[in-house]
């Protein structure tokens, strides 16, 4: 019998590929052909094609979608009607019981050539608000997953559910000696991990390397400072590792981590969550973003396992300052995180996919 085919897509951005790598191998084990459709040039088809390097993977034109001036407004949504005719020639060929749409800007053409061809679309959306590319995606799907609970009553009632995190399996098998180890790490003192994102984040990286000789006294860092950021004059430094980012190291990374510097993406947020590490969130300003990780880290500040700092009026000795009440505080956030319930695995969530296919 033909196994059956299913399409993911969804990237821009690490956050909008991490769930698509959770679920691929429950996918697979449960004999499903999986591909994967993507930009030519986007983070998702190096994160997807090292992951799974046999996984077939399909490129299409896609534009971006801006909530500022640019001339490439104007062009775009020729490249997205491209898209739509490229992902609508791909589903035809593959033939997929159903589509998953992890968002970002190269899901639009795939859900609208979706429902040109009549195959069921399922969503998922990892903010507590939905993001401009799902809330087009919307009028397309048959179902929309959530994180967050606050998230639904943005949504049609009869088709949202929250499902809550979803978190890969991997990052549940890291080794806090190897983790030290490929950061030539000692035992006895505290490791802080910093995340800018997988883009990276200036403010941030400034933030870190001003303060670096006191931080340096007190703990290891490992500086994961996005692509084209790492610091040549550092790199001999002593206690200090950079990373422009890490795909198979990272659960090894987090788990020799004590303590979390991060952005507020929603999948990263949960992992930490999961793995009981305390965290101070920067999350995106609302003068560069839609908001989506001020309201993440709100909710997470709320329910007491964040601190959070505000990146507008971030200073280089308001950042030191965050990391010492976050390290001060870390026991308490530890307490209030044992007590949430643990997040749904891949498995279930492919189970939930699947009882929408065609």
């Amino acid at each position: 019998m033909k196994a059956k085919s299913i399409i993911l897509t969804g990237g821009g951005t690490a956050g909008h590929v991490s769930l698509n790598e959770a679920i691929i191998p429950s996918l697979i084990e449960a004999d499903y052909d999986v591909h994967y459709i993507g930009s030519h040039d986007g983070i998702e088809k190096e994160l997807i094609g090292n992951a799974f390097p046999e996984l077939p993977y399909h490129s299409i034109s896609s534009g971006k979608l801006r909530r500022y001036f640019s001339i490439q407004n104007f062009t775009d949504p020729f490249k997205v009607l491209v898209g739509i005719g490229q992902a609508f020639s791909t589903i035809k060929k593959v033939k997929p019981s159903v589509i998953f749409s992890k968002g970002g800007f190269v899901s639009v053409p795939v859900v609208i050539a979706a429902k040109l061809a009549n195959i069921p679309v399922v969503v998922h959306e990892s903010d507590v608000t939905p993001g401009l590319a799902n809330k087009i995606a919307l009028p397309f799907a048959s179902h929309i997953f959530t994180v967050f609970k606050e998230t639904v009553k943005h949504l049609p009632s009869d088709k949202a559910t929250c499902t809550g995190s979803i978190i890969r399996q991997q990052l549940f098998e890291g080794n806090r000696e190897q983790g030290l180890a490929c950061c030539d790490f000692t035992a006895d003192k505290k490791v802080l991990l910093i995340m800018g994102g997988s883009l990276g984040s200036v403010v941030v990286n400034d933030a870190v390397r001003e303060n670096l000789t006191k931080l340096l006294e007190k703990y290891q860092i490992i500086h994961l400072c996005g692509k084209g950021n790492i610091d040549s004059s550092l790199l001999n430094l002593e206690g200090y590792r950079q990373f422009e980012y890490v795909t198979d190291e990272l659960p090894d990374l987090l788990y020799a981590a004590d303590f979390i510097v991060s952005r507020a993406g929603s999948n990263s947020i949960f992992e930490f969550l999961a793995l009981h590490k305390p965290m101070l969130l920067i999350p995106l300003s609302a003068a560069k973003s839609r908001g989506d990780q001020i309201l993440n880290a709100r909710l997470f500040k709320q329910q007491g396992f964040a601190h959070v700092l505000d990146e507008d009026t971030m200073t280089i000795e308001s950042f030191y300052k965050a990391v010492e009440t976050l390290v001060a505080n870390a026991d308490e956030m530890i307490d209030k995180m044992l007590d949430v319930e643990q997040p749904k695995t891949p498995s279930e969530m492919v189970s939930l996919i699947t009882q929408y296919e065609k």
